[in-house]
């Protein structure tokens, strides 16, 4: 089990991240129309998958608009923003912010995302909630680069997820 900080202070994660080369997890979100969205559904394109805890704070705010504005420039590649809020907070967020280019998905059914890629926080103030962390999947749904942020209030690296996801081409 890996742990990520909280303004330095540790908390346990459960369950364990997928490691380069390993088969993503398949997952179910709920997007801002109540559908259900799945990684099979992004089938034949290269993935983005970026857990963060609530899009409620400015870190998480940040990180959704930076993907935003950097996701035009991915090439057949879907950014999934996923978090515990509610779907309609989600789409207030981005309908607010202008933000299109980025797909969210909330997990608050049953936080099946954050159990599969070992992002679930089983402790602390944000228990039950996704530590930061960023995932990029081809289009064999394999797993070519993984980050998880060592402490919650900090961004994702973002020039290397970008160089990963160039070099699928």
């Amino acid at each position: 089990m890996a742990q990520v900080n909280l303004k330095g202070n540790p908390f346990q994660l459960a369950g364990e991240m997928p490691k380069v080369g390993d088969a993503a997890p398949d997952f179910k979100v709920v997007k801002d129309d109540m559908s259900e969205v799945s990684l099979k559904d992004f089938a034949g394109k290269n993935k983005v998958l970026v857990a963060v805890p609530s899009l409620d704070t400015p870190v998480c705010q940040k990180e959704t608009r930076e993907f935003n504005a950097k996701a035009s420039g991915m090439k057949d590649t879907a950014v999934i923003v996923v978090s515990g809020d509610l779907p309609f907070a989600m789409k207030r967020f981005c309908s607010t912010e202008g933000l299109s280019d980025v797909v969210t998905g909330s997990q608050y059914r049953d936080f099946n995302f954050s159990k599969a890629y070992g992002t679930h926080l089983a402790e602390g103030p944000l228990a039950g909630l996704s530590a930061r962390a960023v995932f990029v999947v081809d289009k064999n749904d394999k797993v070519v680069y993984s980050e998880l942020v060592p402490d919650i209030t900090e961004e994702p690296k973002y020039d290397q997820v970008l160089d990963a996801v160039s070099k699928l081409g």
